[in-house]
């Protein structure tokens, strides 16, 4: 069994017998809440929902990095709409301002946007606009009009475990870097139009536009 084949297989393990347990307490400590109030309550729900993003992140990431090999064709305006319906984005908006098909593993790109627009969100605020588009002759940008990322913290937010988010996992940016680098593509964070933040992905001759 190769060493990221290993990995999977352990997230899995502990993912499966983490969450058992994890329900059971998130369940009882709804029960509680319902039944009276404590100020402990929320605090406690709070820390529950961040341990379940943890271990779901963390499974995530241990099933992205194999190279992609098998693609089909994208549609990026469906695929937007379909990431920014599953995020709690309050009251923010997206723009997507070109539509384009290409070669892509459209549920593991899923992550990708998905985390991307959370981040945006929880860095930018509710009412933050995120734009989708094309990057030059090969590629796609998100950028929103947050407060961006500092240059000397562009590499530093892709580590595992980074997060200046209150309640973020830490694993996001990670997540997404590596499923951007499995369909051979490059990453890159920029300034985005409007200052805030940009992630730019430059796709191989393989990832070309259809």
């Amino acid at each position: 069994m190769k060493p990221h084949e290993r990995l999977g297989e352990f997230a899995s393990v502990i993912s499966h017998d983490l969450r058992s347990p994890l329900n059971v307490a998130q369940g009882r400590a709804t029960l509680l809440a319902e039944q009276g109030e404590s100020e402990h309550l929320d605090p406690l729900l709070q820390a529950l929902d961040r341990m379940e993003a943890i271990v779901e992140d963390t499974l995530t990431l241990a099933r992205q990095g194999d190279t992609i090999s098998e693609t089909e064709s994208v549609s990026l305006t469906d695929l937007v709409g379909k990431c920014w319906a599953t995020v709690d984005t309050d009251d923010a908006t997206i723009d997507i301002v070109d539509e384009m098909t290409f070669q892509a593993d459209p549920d593991r790109l899923r992550h990708v946007f998905e985390n991307l627009f959370r981040n945006a969100v929880e860095h930018g605020g509710s009412d933050v606009t995120v734009r989708v588009g094309r990057h030059n002759e090969l590629g796609i940008y998100v950028e929103d009009n947050g407060p961006g990322i500092p240059v000397e913290k562009r590499d530093e937010v892709f580590e595992p475990g980074h997060s200046s988010a209150q309640g973020g996992t830490g694993f996001g940016l990670t997540i997404v870097k590596r499923i951007v680098e499995a369909h051979g593509w490059e990453l890159s964070v920029a300034d985005g139009t409007d200052g805030g933040a940009r992630f730019e992905f430059e796709m191989s001759e393989q990832g070309e536009f259809v």
